[in-house]
């Protein structure tokens, strides 16, 4: 008799069932990024603070970086900065260490599920490599400030593993801590906001 084929789907709160093997755009629902992301934890929860520093927060400063660098760059790019971390929704935020134990494996899993996330809203499947290095960038300058304000690294550890090309940016940017409910409302909001502008240009 023939072994019955593992389960690779979840059931989201929207009601799709996201296969995490083969996911479809049709599964995908913003409602369900960002409240998974807002209950995600960044560095594993190991963070100073009454609540956890979430994925849509860091997904928010992100954008909001990107954004501080590239004065004028389409705001469909801001979107696409806005869900660089969107696949952690159902796979988790796992800290580098563990996604280098983890191998090809998770980003393969990762990869596909960005390219979903990317076509339900409008992306190209695979974003320039242009604008991905900017992305990570941004995505750079925040994990060295969250290292530094939230996650116990001293100044001179956060440089060396976290380099940066020019760190004036560094004294504008906070982190902010919130329940996960308003982190859950921000990230939408900023969400819409973009679909907006994008769909409706100036």
């Amino acid at each position: 008799m023939a072994a019955r084929p593992r389960r690779a789907w979840q059931r989201m709160l929207s009601g799709r069932r996201l296969d995490l093997l083969d996911p479809t755009p049709l599964d995908i629902e913003i409602t369900d990024i960002a409240h998974g992301l807002a209950f995600v934890a960044r560095w594993n929860g190991q963070t100073q603070g009454d609540w956890p520093y979430s994925v849509a927060e860091h997904s928010l400063l992100v954008e909001d970086i990107l954004g501080r660098l590239n004065p004028g760059i389409e705001t469909r790019w801001k979107l696409a900065a806005l869900l660089h971390d969107a696949p952690e929704y159902v796979i988790g935020d796992m800290i580098s260490p563990v996604k280098a134990a983890l191998g090809a494996e998770y980003g393969q899993m990762d990869e596909r599920l960005a390219a979903a996330i990317h076509r339900r809203f409008g992306l190209p499947a695979a974003l320039p490599p242009a604008i991905k290095t900017k992305i990570k960038a941004a995505d750079r300058i925040s994990a060295r400030l969250e290292a530094v304000q939230i996650a116990g690294f001293s100044e001179a550890e956060a440089r060396r593993l976290f380099p940066l090309q020019n760190d004036a940016i560094m004294s504008v940017l906070h982190i902010q801590l919130r329940p996960p409910a308003q982190a859950r409302a921000a990230f939408l909001d900023r969400f819409h906001t973009l679909m907006e502008t994008a769909d409706n240009p100036a």
